[in-house]
């Protein structure tokens, strides 16, 4: 979104409210006046609220993706500055690294070919065969046949360790309850003087980081069999499950997910793994047990990306993956949990 037709009206926008010298309307939540440190800050700032539903500027907006060394190996991307970032500013010196996993080159059945084979033929923008080459946010760019970033420069062309040129889909099922004493009453936290939630969250392999437990929608797969395929894989090991526990385990499961939940995010992360060429979009949604009766029934086990799963306490102290904080802030406002001691919670999320 932050190119093209859009991206320069947009830009446009932002450019007439600083000539008018306005700080008091209103932009995606925040005042002109939040937006501190420059135009092209503030006009990143409005298009990464309509892009993502994340307030902020370029550093918390755009932060992961341009990090180094790129996961799982010594590749250090090319440094983008802040001001540099989105694709309307000219920068002729611009000269990214170009790289692509060898697990992605291999050519498993997840990945796509690279650009410039003569067979392959992606249809960028649009449902292509089985594989979604649309994005959630809106219509992408195509420069010289490969996809742009919609959020702007990562100092890495390529894949990485994505499949897919483009948007790379996944699914983010958070798992909720209350947290109870032994009695089974909810624990309210003392100063904020709300209940205290709690979600599955699993700890990543690759990385080591804790996260909710997710991962890549199959081509031709529905969301809905994508969040409770990873639930079961990451959270409930199904995988090493025998066809009796698994039969068992699915029903289980199936009346956790056929519940009513509340789809908390759509659109563009800012994944660590996301290149000029190549990023990660996800739906992230929320199944909670509100008597915790269904959880109680399901022992918590690691499997799959997992090394170690357990429920954990929601508030601002977490440090989680990629953009996962900004889920469990929202899944928190949205059950009225408690999120923060501190009540002023600046610009809305």
């Amino acid at each position: 979104m932050a190119g093209g037709f859009l991206g320069k009206t947009l830009a446009a926008v932002s450019l007439s409210v600083a000539l008018a010298s306005v700080t008091v309307k209103s932009l995606g939540g925040c005042s002109v006046a939040a937006c501190r440190n420059s135009l092209l800050s503030c006009r990143f700032h409005v298009n990464s609220n309509m892009m993502s539903g994340f307030n902020g500027t370029i550093e918390n907006s755009h932060n992961k993706a341009r990090t180094s060394p790129y996961p799982g190996s010594k590749v250090q991307r090319s440094q983008v500055p802040n001001d540099k970032v989105g694709w309307l500013v000219e920068w002729h010196d611009y000269n990214p690294v170009e790289y692509t996993a060898v697990s992605v080159l291999a050519g498993p059945q997840w990945a796509d070919p690279q650009i410039n084979e003569s067979n392959f033929s992606p249809k960028f923008n649009e449902k292509d065969g089985q594989v979604e080459r649309k994005s959630q946010n809106g219509l992408y760019e195509v420069e010289n046949g490969r996809p742009r970033n919609p959020a702007g420069r990562t100092g890495l062309v390529g894949r990485g360790l994505l499949g897919r040129w483009g948007p790379n889909h996944a699914a983010d099922p958070i798992i909720t309850r209350w947290k109870r004493d032994r009695s089974g009453n909810k624990i309210t936290h003392p100063i904020s003087g709300k209940n205290i939630l709690q979600f599955v969250a699993i700890k990543r392999k690759d990385c080591g980081e804790w996260a909710i437990p997710g991962g890549m929608v199959d081509p031709g797969e529905k969301i809905s069999a994508t969040l409770k395929r990873e639930f079961g894989e990451e959270a409930l090991n199904s995988l090493q499950k025998s066809s009796a526990e698994k039969r068992e385990l699915q029903e289980k499961l199936h009346k956790l997910f056929s519940q009513e939940h509340l789809v908390i995010y759509k659109g563009y992360v800012d994944d660590p793994r996301n290149t000029d060429n190549a990023w990660i979009e996800t739906e992230a949604v929320n199944y909670h047990d509100e008597t915790g009766e269904i959880m109680d029934n399901l022992a918590l086990e690691a499997g799959d990306d997992a090394g170690k799963v357990k429920w954990m306490d929601i508030s601002d102290k977490l440090k989680l993956y990629a953009s996962h904080v900004q889920f469990i802030k929202r899944v928190a406002e949205k059950r009225d949990a408690h999120w923060s001691e501190d009540s002023e919670t600046g610009c809305p999320g």
